[in-house]
């Protein structure tokens, strides 16, 4: 009982991480420079970003296992997508210093989700090994 109550606290814990993730991402891009360039990664990333979220709630209403670990797939797939976009303005856009640091922070923080998930679809998949 007590381990699926930590699961269902752990489940909890990364919905709200997600959630606040992803306000903390669009706010970041409110704050980038009006130019055309830059306006085309912030739609990339708004896009790959707020799909990792979504993929995952919509997870939680999935029909079948196969179906949960397709939406747990596609957040994964988005995350690796927003790290190349995060990575893309990091290096190569002139960036003033807190900015460069905030999205320093939001690349960090879309690579440990990233990892979560993959971390989570080889134990669905039975593939996690313990050494």
């Amino acid at each position: 009982m007590q381990k699926e109550e930590n699961k269902k606290e752990s489940e909890k814990e990364f919905k709200i991480r997600l959630y606040n993730y992803i306000l903390q991402l669009l706010k970041f891009l409110s704050k980038l420079p009006n130019d055309p360039v830059i306006a085309e990664v912030k739609r990339q990333l708004i896009a790959s970003g707020t799909s990792i979220g979504a993929n995952y709630f919509e997870a939680r209403g999935a029909s079948s296992k196969r179906d949960y670990q397709n939406f747990f797939s596609i957040s994964l797939k988005s995350s690796n997508e927003s790290c190349f976009w995060l990575a893309l303005l990091r290096d190569g856009v002139m960036l003033s210093q807190d900015l460069k640091i905030e999205c320093k922070n939001l690349l960090k923080e879309t690579e440990e989700i990233a990892k979560i998930f993959a971390s989570s679809i080889l134990t669905m998949k039975g593939e996690r090994k313990c050494f």
